[in-house]
């Protein structure tokens, strides 16, 4: 009964961190051109939405990283002129190395840093960490190549996962349950 429990606290507590992902798989397919990165100071209204912007990316801060089960590998740095937002792009296997040269215009997801989601959940202490630059608190994350359709195993993951918990309360649910005592009642 406790690993029910257990599990029933685990799914609600994954459904939470995926939701924000999960949700943005529901948004309009099509970017919103938002112009150029250095004016931007988004709201409310670009929370993780799609967006189109172009923009030059700076160095200070700038970190280089991998994930685990990707080829690929990640830079995320701020944009030059505007240190409240960063992109964070992906870099093809094989293309890492000295003459990488970013890309100047970006299309994907614009989160507020720290509801970016679990595959973000690091960044800020390994730039922190890695370059002794402070993102700040208030900071936005451009994921480059995000689109809303590329987020759907976020939708299969939290259903999934509510699932369980669901499985797993209904289970505890009936094991708590009273029994009546069939002699009794006769």
């Amino acid at each position: 009964m406790v690993l029910m429990l257990l599990t029933t606290v685990a799914g609600v507590l994954m459904c939470l961190a995926l939701l924000s992902e999960a949700r943005y798989a529901f948004s309009a397919g099509q970017p919103l051109d938002v112009g150029e990165l250095t004016s931007l100071k988004p709201g409310e209204d670009l929370a993780n939405r799609y967006i189109r912007a172009t923009g030059l990316l700076g160095t200070s801060g700038a970190i280089h990283y991998g994930r685990a089960a990707e080829g690929d590998s990640f830079r995320v740095a701020p944009v030059a002129g505007n240190p409240q937002l960063w992109v964070e792009i992906r870099v093809p296997e094989g293309f890492e190395g000295p003459r990488f040269v970013p890309p100047t215009t970006f299309a994907g997801r614009l989160v507020p840093i720290g509801e970016a989601g679990v595959r973000h959940a690091g960044v800020v202490a390994q730039v922190r960490e890695q370059t002794e630059v402070a993102i700040p608190p208030d900071a936005w994350l451009l994921i480059d190549g995000s689109s809303p359709r590329s987020s759907r195993w976020a939708v299969a993951l939290v259903a999934l996962f509510l699932a369980f918990a669901g499985w797993n309360a209904v289970g505890v649910a009936r094991v708590l349950r009273r029994v009546k005592d069939r002699r009794v009642e006769a």
